[in-house]
């Protein structure tokens, strides 16, 4: 392997991608190699302005040795081909969230990624941050005692101010809005990730009732959605995911039999943490931990450094596969109203 990662860019679809080109960019390891686009205008606009090579043929860039890795910022219902594709070539990956849309399709990803041996990453990086971390630690250590309901909301006004397509300076953006492109709308693009949090922190699911609906009309896909979630563990999840969010919180709550944990629930501290298991140590009632962990490397340089050095990486296929189950199980209970069973 070179010094450098040489990384194709696969797409500039998502709102993500520059993002994820500027960070490949300045992470002097690693260097866009070539762009390809599935729009060809696109892709040949983004490749002059970096200065890059474009190459309209998807199988040329996939087979060129001057390609190690790919970033992955096609809409969701191209990337089984894309990901399957790229891991058979032998390239490394990294993906937009999600993984894919369907749980048949997720499972080819995954037998590719393992069979391939490629270092794999898909892009949730609320697992970097410091107060998930220290939420992760304090279920994992039973402070809480036995998990009996998380609440989960992320939200924003993506519908209300019409964020995707003509009009936002980004008409590529439109297919945000389309179900056949995007599998699903403010659950499945802004809920993946608390939908993966949650599914991180509480393990395996038992089953699902959800109910979405679309109270904008900017778009015709799910802006307003809510998911109710049993874990084999017994655990009761909430997740509440909205484009329709004008202005408040966006809390996560842990509730256990010995204690409670809340992150971002204003008004009050950032952190709160309550734990009987903490008594004996002294510690009684309400406290704002400050003394929190580290920040991991965000995904994009984790990646990048388990490709030239073999380091461990925080986020992998399985948690890619995960994830889509979770959707895909409340997806479908949204649809069709009763209960789907995991």
């Amino acid at each position: 392997m070179a010094e450098v990662v040489r990384v194709a860019m696969l797409s500039f679809a998502h709102v993500h991608a520059p993002g994820y080109a500027d960070q490949v960019t300045r992470n002097s390891r690693a260097e866009i190699a070539a762009i390809w686009d599935e729009d060809a205008v696109r892709g040949a606009r983004e490749a002059e302005k970096r200065g890059v090579p474009f190459e309209a043929d998807l199988d040329a860039v996939l087979a060129s040795g001057d390609v190690d890795a790919v970033v992955v910022d096609a809409p969701t219902a191209m990337h089984t081909d894309i990901l399957i594709g790229a891991a058979n070539a032998g390239k490394h990956i990294f993906t937009e969230k999600a993984l894919t849309i369907a749980v048949a399709d997720a499972d080819g990803v995954r037998d590719a990624v393992l069979a391939s041996g490629v270092k794999f990453m898909i892009s949730l990086p609320s697992r970097t941050r410091p107060e998930i971390l220290f939420a992760k630690d304090v279920v994992d250590r039973g402070l809480l005692g036995q998990v009996t309901e998380m609440r989960a909301r992320v939200a924003h006004m993506a519908a209300l101010d019409r964020w995707f397509g003509p009009g936002d300076g980004h008409s590529g953006t439109v297919w945000f809005g389309d179900e056949q492109a995007a599998g699903g709308g403010a659950f499945f693009d802004l809920g993946c990730h608390r939908v993966d949090i949650m599914r991180w922190m509480l393990g395996e699911p038992q089953s699902v009732v959800a109910r979405m609906n679309n109270l904008s009309g900017a778009y015709p896909i799910d802006d307003n959605m809510v998911a109710v979630v049993e874990f084999r563990n017994k655990a009761l999840g909430i997740l509440d995911v909205s484009w329709v969010h004008r202005c408040g919180p966006n809390p996560l709550e842990i509730y256990g039999t010995d204690g409670f944990l809340s992150i971002g629930l204003a008004p009050g501290p950032q952190v709160w943490l309550e734990s009987t298991k903490l008594e004996a140590s002294g510690i009684k009632g309400a406290i704002a931990p400050s003394n929190l962990p580290a920040t991991l490397p965000m995904p994009m340089d984790q990646w990048i450094a388990a490709i030239l050095d073999g380091t461990p990486m925080t986020i992998g296929i399985d948690d890619g596969w995960n994830l889509t189950q979770l959707l895909d199980g409340c997806y479908t209970a949204a649809r069709t109203g009763p209960a789907v069973e995991f």
